[in-house]
């Protein structure tokens, strides 16, 4: 006779009940917040300014036009025309997808100072209560040293918890690309960190940028730290859902898209950050090579295969993540699908040695920074894989530092 327990409609209802139980749990628990927002926001004012401005008596093109159209108007410019459209339109200009590369640093640079003034305002404003002040003076600092000479920001919004996304390297003349894209609770605030600094966006792509100059100092690269999403708040019923993926991944696709030159492109996604990839995985032009996942919840797909991308899928998750206790289903909207570590799943599974729990897959010294910095430089054969998977040991001979046609 055949046994209950063997049952797949039984162990259905049996992931079913454990995702119930947990996220109602963590529903209850505080662990989500609400984000709301009245009037037009700054990002909105300036990309409205814009629409309504002009420069040498000509129309400006909208502000979500083809990156190569809004390439060719820039360069159609003298330089003294551009440097004044960056200050006039910070915003819009410092979030333009199709901007020069630099120019997008100078209007954010412009963005920031004028931000962090209204913070310093803020500060001093008697109508705020003791709290208010004291967080508008950690986002007046926030705001300085984001600001200061020699830091290059790609993207910035000040809106709600606020979005960003900082460069390390010359991306102009990189010739491989890196993006981290980070998971839960991600924003202005936690972008950097100085407690446990490579489980935040800025520590793990310096760390990634330093294991890729190491690998091979010749190779120019250039890493990209993208916190420029809403990510979930907290690990709870908004993180078991793909909404905040779904929007980021027309995010990440318009940002590769619009990223200078031909250059590979690889993704390294870290937890709520690999939904997001998987997402956005089938949008994603060619020259991306390389997904790189680690500490993931699912990748909203069964197989690597089905999240139809021509890229190399990669997968890692150290021995104390906690992250491997998360039901691996989808049900009804709720959870992330297949574990990508798993033999089933088909990506190539990558050393996490020493990675040490959820948060430490970037840290220098570890399998997993150095498996990155492998993918990133192109030199796949030194990648160290998983004891247990053949497959990709196997799949190195034919990996090549070119990436896709």
């Amino acid at each position: 006779m055949t046994s209950f327990d063997t049952s797949p409609q039984l162990n259905v209802w049996r992931a079913l009940l454990a995702l119930s139980v947990v996220f109602v749990m963590l529903a209850t628990t505080g662990w989500t917040a609400v984000r709301s927002h009245r009037g037009a926001t700054p990002l909105q004012a300036s990309r409205t300014a814009w629409e309504h401005g002009s420069v040498a008596g000509h129309e400006l093109p909208a502000t979500d036009a083809p990156p190569a159209l809004l390439s060719h108007f820039f360069a159609s410019l003298t330089a003294a025309q551009r440097s004044e459209l960056a200050h006039r339109y910070p915003l819009a200009v410092g979030n333009m997808n199709g901007a020069p590369v630099r120019l997008r640093y100078q209007a954010n640079r412009v963005a920031l100072d004028q931000q962090r003034e209204i913070e310093r305002r803020r500060t001093h404003d008697s109508g705020l209560s003791p709290l208010g002040r004291h967080d508008a003076g950690r986002l007046m600092h926030r705001y300085e040293s984001l600001a200061s000479k020699g830091r290059d920001i790609l993207a910035f919004d000040p809106d709600g918890s606020g979005r960003i996304a900082e460069v390390f390297g010359d991306l102009d003349a990189a010739r491989r690309i890196s993006i981290v894209v980070p998971g839960v609770d991600t924003d202005l605030l936690t972008f950097q960190r100085t407690s446990r600094p490579y489980s935040a966006p800025v520590g793990m792509a310096t760390s990634l940028y330093a294991a890729e100059r190491a690998a091979s100092p010749t190779t120019r690269t250039a890493v990209i730290a993208w916190a420029d999403y809403t990510s979930p708040d907290g690990v709870g019923v908004e993180a078991a859902t793909g909404a905040r993926a779904t929007q980021g991944a027309i995010r990440l696709n318009a940002l590769v898209r619009a990223l200078p030159g031909r250059s590979p492109v690889q993704l390294y996604c870290h937890s709520y950050g690999s939904v997001l990839c998987g997402v956005a995985a089938r949008e994603l032009p060619s020259r991306v090579s390389d997904i790189a996942v680690a500490g993931s919840p699912g990748m909203r797909a069964r197989t690597a295969a089905a999240l139809g991308t021509g890229a190399r899928v990669w997968a890692m998750r150290d021995p104390g993540d906690w992250i491997q206790d998360v039901p691996y289903v989808e049900l009804g909207g709720l959870g992330h699908g297949a574990d990508p570590v798993s033999r089933a799943f088909g990506a190539r599974l990558l050393s996490a040695r020493n990675a040490n729990g959820h948060a430490g897959y970037f840290a220098p010294g570890t399998d997993s920074v150095r498996n990155f910095a492998s993918i990133g430089v192109g030199a796949y054969r030194a990648v160290d894989c998983a004891a247990q998977d053949s497959a990709c040991a196997a799949g190195l001979s034919t990996a090549t530092s070119a990436g896709r046609a």
